[in-house]
Order: structure tokens, then C-alpha cells, then sequence
């Protein structure tokens, strides 16, 4: 279990993170969400031990990281970091090497991924002719080939075209199911949903929304109504508790305040004709997202 207790981060008089606390389970994918600057970058180098903290705790399996289980992650960053004018060999030998691999087990590792990840002709091609797709699948690698027991994801699929989205997708659920930890950000809400069984949302270093997604997703009050068939727009915005109404292809998608306005929207909806679907679904991700973040910025 990765847990981390009541940590406070100050750059100066800047408040970087704000008396943060989660915890992570093995086999458990945990996402930390935040705009640019909220937080999650400095949390990232505090449970690598990169830059000291305040105050608080983290410790990995009831332990406190230090050099004697950094090892022990596995860390993909958001910008590039590697060294472009190295081999895809060289560079994996280097990185697995530091953390304390034998260069025999790192050989037949990487074999296994370049193979997995359709590269194998790129063994022994410069970092620097590759693409960004392919760069970003050795960053991938280079996290994951020494089999952590935490791993964090920061972008993982930065770069990458849907065929290689999905291809490192798979390996991320692999991952899960063999009890890896894993930490995962990403803008991308759609991507969060797919992998996340709990998240944070970081504003400013501190937390303004937790939990299991489930959990958030059915607590929170606006929900969304689907239609197909013959309504009117300016009708639907007329119904009390409508919050906003739009119309992708053939179907509407009513914002409601909650689930009470259901009944009053389905009154409406009996009175119209060739209805041909009518479901009331949960806010995205990417709404909850906005409405929380937001509300703090206002």
C-alpha cells in the first residue's frame, strides 16, 4: 500500500500542496486529476523523493521511501526524458541498470516489450529517429521494466495515435491485474473513467473532491438526459430544473439540476412523437471535472 498522510509542500511562500492524504492499494489504479499547476507534479517528486516535504508522511508498504526502496517505482513524466542520442538498447540497459537489474534479465525483459509493443526493429535505433508514438513507448518501458510495485503514469499516452492508446492500455490492465499500484493523471477524463477506480482533484495543492468514481459519479445531482425523436428545443428549456439543451446528430442531451426533474422532462417527452430513446445518465467525468474546478476558481 502506498500511503500518503497530511503532506504540505511550500516553495517559498507558495503553498504547493496543501495537507494532501490518499491511499493506494495493490492491484488499484488511482487517479490524480488537476489543471496545470494544482499540485500534482510536486506530488509526484514528494513520493519520489525528489524534493523534501513540510510536513507529513508517505510510505510504501509501511515504509519510508528512501534509497533503500526507490526501486520499488516506476515513474513515466509528462516531458521526455530521454537521452535522444542513445540506442533504444543502451538507453533501457542504462535506466533498468539504475535500478539494480542484471543486464541478462534486462535483455530478456525488453525483448518481451519490444515484441508486445510491435518495435522490436527498433532495438538498436537511436532515441532521436524515432517517432513521439515510439518514443513514448520506450518512456513506457523504461518505467514499468523492472516490475515495481508502484508505478506513475503522468500523460502515458501523450503522443500516441488510438492503435498505440489502446495497445498501451492493455498493458497498464495487465499491470493491475498482476497487483501493481498505479497512479495515473491525465487530461483526458474519458481515459481516467476507463482505468480509475478512485481519483483526487487537485486545486491549488489542496483536495476539493475524492473517492470512488462510482461514488462521486452517483452522488453527484446533475445528470443527463439522452432523446431521439421529434422535440423541441426551446420547450425542453422552459421545464423548471433544465439546466442547458443540445443536440449532437440526431439526439438531445438535456442537462438536469437532479434526478427530481426526470418526471417533468418525461411528461414533456409523452406529448412528442417518434421518440425513440429516452435514458437518464450520470455526468461525465470531464463535467464533475469542470464544475468542481472551476467552482474554486471563481
Amino acid at each position: 500500500m502506498l500511503k500518503v498522510k497530511e503532506i504540505t509542500k511550500y516553495y517559498g511562500d507558495l503553498l504547493a500542496v496543501d495537507n494532501l492524504s490518499f491511499e493506494i492499494n495493490d492491484g488499484e489504479i488511482f487517479g490524480l486529476l488537476g489543471v496545470n499547476g494544482a499540485g500534482k507534479t510536486t506530488t509526484f517528486r514528494l513520493i519520489l523523493g525528489l524534493i523534501d516535504k513540510n510536513h507529513g508522511e508517505i510510505t510504501l508498504d509501511g515504509e519510508k521511501i528512501d534509497y533503500n526502496n526507490i526501486s520499488n517505482i516506476g515513474f513515466l513524466p509528462e516531458e521526455r526524458s530521454l537521452l535522444t542520442k542513445m540506442t533504444v538498447l543502451d538507453q533501457v540497459v542504462y535506466y533498468a541498470s539504475l535500478k539494480g537489474m542484471e543486464k541478462d534479465k534486462i535483455l530478456k525483459e525488453l525483448d518481451y516489450w519490444l515484441e508486445r509493443f510491435n518495435i522490436t526493429e527498433y532495438k538498436d535505433i537511436k532515441i532521436k529517429d524515432l517517432s513521439k508514438g515510439n518514443q513514448q513507448k520506450i518512456q513506457f518501458i523504461c518505467a514499468v521494466i523492472h516490475n515495481p510495485k508502484l508505478i506513475i503514469l503522468d500523460e502515458p499516452f501523450s503522443g500516441l495515435d488510438p492503435i498505440n492508446v489502446e495497445m498501451i492500455m492493455s498493458a497498464i490492465r495487465d499491470l493491475k491485474k498482476n497487483g501493481k499500484m498505479i497512479i495515473f493523471s491525465s487530461h483526458r477524463m474519458e481515459h481516467v473513467e476507463l482505468f480509475c477506480e478512485k481519483l483526487i482533484i487537485l486545486v491549488h495543492g489542496k483536495s476539493v473532491l475524492s473517492g470512488s468514481i462510482n461514488k462521486i459519479k452517483k452522488d453527484y445531482q446533475k445528470k443527463n438526459i439522452h432523446i431521439v425523436g421529434d422535440v423541441n428545443k426551446e420547450d425542453l428549456l422552459n421545464i423548471k430544473g433544465v439546466v442547458d439543451v443540445s443536440k449532437i446528430s440526431n439526439e438531445y442531451i438535456v442537462k438536469i439540476e437532479n434526478d427530481s426533474i426526470v418526471e417533468n422532462v418525461f411528461k414533456y417527452i409523452k406529448k412528442c412523437e417518434n421518440i425513440t430513446k429516452f435514458s437518464v445518465e450520470d455526468a461525465t467525468l470531464n463535467e464533475i471535472f469542470i464544475d468542481k474546478v472551476g467552482e474554486k476558481y471563481e
